[in-house]
């Protein structure tokens, strides 16, 4: 590399050489069948399916051929609900020996995501799974290396780098429009699921079902973290859900969480079950800020969510006001991931979403809890490819 290469350039340069290799590994890793369209099981027929089914019955390059849940009744219901067509199953086994797939999609409840996956690797389908990928970094981890020995590949949820907003904010941040780039601030709450108790036991929680959105943008838009300090709480100690009446809740329905990037950015990320916001789940008509990017020379503010996106407004003149900027939603929405990637198996292009990104996030949340018990900075070994646009 020639002495001179500026900082921008080298980072170009290492991205594009490892999207080059990224890119090797999905072209010798697609699908090699006869059939046209890439074959899915979804396991997990409860509300979130609700999204994906339909989402990924738009794509011509994917058939779902395999619905399976451990309350049978759910997957014959969605089979029926969106006409799949679909095979149906009780249970992960059954469904393995069933019709031949490609690629399992799980949207169960999240503390199975890790032991299903496993099982769906170690039979040789790709994976995508819905956030978290595991319940532990190690998990992850020795999923990713599963995947690998077995030259297939697992991804994780979310999908936010997918936005343009988000690509909007990347390539502003690469430009230096906000000059030296100092803090920023990432918010997603509201007052706590009632439909599952899973959300409030060991291993749920706020921040990997809430949090982890914010953790993915920040992280994707200023570099990996390289250490985590936090501060979590439980709010509300009992909960009323509908399929276990009332329960003691065990995981944080409350949580601040500070991450330390290179350059001495700092971002910080507060999410919970206990946050009054009349939008609720739905972003359409939000005209607030999730995330916020300050820097000497300017500032952005990214409207709505980030998993449901509104435009970008731009601070950046003393004299003019903010604009208002990267309106268009381009199509993206928050359950496209599963189907971007089929796409991407079938295509052989590889797509910016990685699992690495999503190990990553894992690592955070399992850092900021051992940082609230201990009341220690907890350092971070992993990694991602950066910048990831």
């Amino acid at each position: 590399m020639p002495e001179n290469i500026s900082r921008q350039k080298f980072l170009q340069y290492t991205a594009a050489a490892g999207a080059a290799v990224l890119l090797s590994s999905l072209e010798s890793l697609a699908v090699e069948t006869p059939q046209k369209k890439l074959r899915v099981a979804l396991i997990g027929c409860g509300s979130v399916s609700n999204r994906y089914i339909p989402h990924l019955q738009t794509s011509s390059l994917i058939e779902i051929v395999s619905l399976c849940d451990i309350k049978y009744d759910r997957a014959v219901e969605q089979n029926k609900k969106y006409n799949v067509g679909a095979q149906t199953y009780p249970h992960i086994d059954k469904m393995l020996a069933g019709v031949p797939f490609d690629m399992m999609v799980t949207t169960t409840d999240m503390q199975a995501h890790g032991m299903l996956n496993k099982k769906a690797l170690m039979a040789g389908k790709h994976v995508w799974s819905e956030k978290p990928m595991a319940n532990t970094y190690a998990e992850g981890k020795a999923l990713f290396d599963l995947a690998k020995s077995k030259k297939i590949r697992i991804w994780g949820a979310p999908a936010v780098v997918n936005s343009p907003q988000f690509e909007y904010m990347s390539k502003a941040l690469q430009d230096g429009k906000l000059g030296r780039v100092a803090s920023a601030h990432g918010q997603y709450g509201h007052t706590g699921p009632t439909w599952s108790a899973f959300f409030y036991e060991k291993l749920g929680g706020s921040m990997p079902d809430l949090g982890v959105y914010n953790m993915a943008t920040l992280t994707g838009l200023l570099g990996p973290a390289k250490s985590v300090m936090a501060m979590l709480s439980i709010v509300k100690p009992e909960r009323t859900v509908d399929d276990k009446g009332k329960i003691k809740v065990e995981a944080e329905d409350n949580a601040h969480v500070l991450l330390e990037h290179d350059k001495n950015v700092i971002s910080h990320v507060m999410c919970g079950f206990n946050f009054f916001d009349p939008h609720g789940h739905e972003a359409g008509t939000q005209s607030l800020h999730s995330i916020q990017i300050y820097g000497d020379s300017g500032n952005m503010r990214l409207i709505g969510y980030d998993w449901e996106t509104n435009g970008v407004v731009m601070d950046t003149s003393w004299d003019e006001p903010p604009k208002l900027v990267s309106t268009d939603k381009g199509g993206y929405v928050w359950q496209e991931g599963a189907t971007k990637i089929g796409e991407a198996l079938v295509t052989k292009v590889e797509p910016r979403i990685n699992a690495e990104h999503a190990l990553h996030v894992l690592e955070i949340i399992e850092a900021a809890r051992k940082s609230s018990e201990t009341g220690m900075k907890i350092k971070l070994k992993s990694k991602f490819p950066w910048p990831m646009v």
